[in-house]
């Protein structure tokens, strides 16, 4: 289990227009790596649209924003274009970050056991290190408790 303080695991995923993308090209930034069961799903949809109605703060403090899922990139491209999302959003359908960060676990839904992506939220720091970990967020106050730790209001 990942804890604060770690050096954040790299990965290499593509994003909606097919782009590898590395954790490692935003070192020197703070990074916010959110992970989210799927795309075009309620709560997923609303806490997507809470980071893109915040995005310009994260900018103007070079903080990058980086949503991933098990959704293929063409899922995330059509996601992006119908909710104006102007962050990264990463597809791992092999689960390669997923499961680097632990939040591949067991959900239960309506009495039902599966195994899902948990939404947890990590911040790292320029230095490449876990900073903070937020497991089970909600998704509407996802964006703001991150701009209140990070003192950017």
């Amino acid at each position: 289990m990942l804890k604060v303080g770690d050096r954040a695991p790299g990965f290499a995923l593509k994003d909606k227009d097919g782009r590898e993308v590395r954790l490692e090209e935003f070192e020197g930034r703070r990074v916010v790596l959110y992970f989210y069961p799927k795309d075009n799903t309620p709560g997923c949809t609303r806490q997507a649209c809470a980071f893109a109605g915040a995005f310009d703060i994260f900018e103007e403090n070079g903080v990058a924003v980086i949503g991933v899922s098990r959704d293929s990139a063409a899922s995330h491209a059509k996601f992006a274009e119908k909710y104006g999302l102007p962050f990264v959003l990463l597809s791992d359908p092999e689960l390669e970050a997923i499961k680097a960060y632990g939040v591949w676990q067991e959900k239960k839904n309506y009495g039902k056991v599966s195994m899902g992506v948990v939404r947890t939220t990590f911040i790292i720091g320029p230095d490449g290190r876990i900073e903070k970990i937020m497991p089970k967020v909600k998704p509407d106050t996802n964006a703001e408790e991150i701009i209140e730790y990070l003192g950017l209001k």
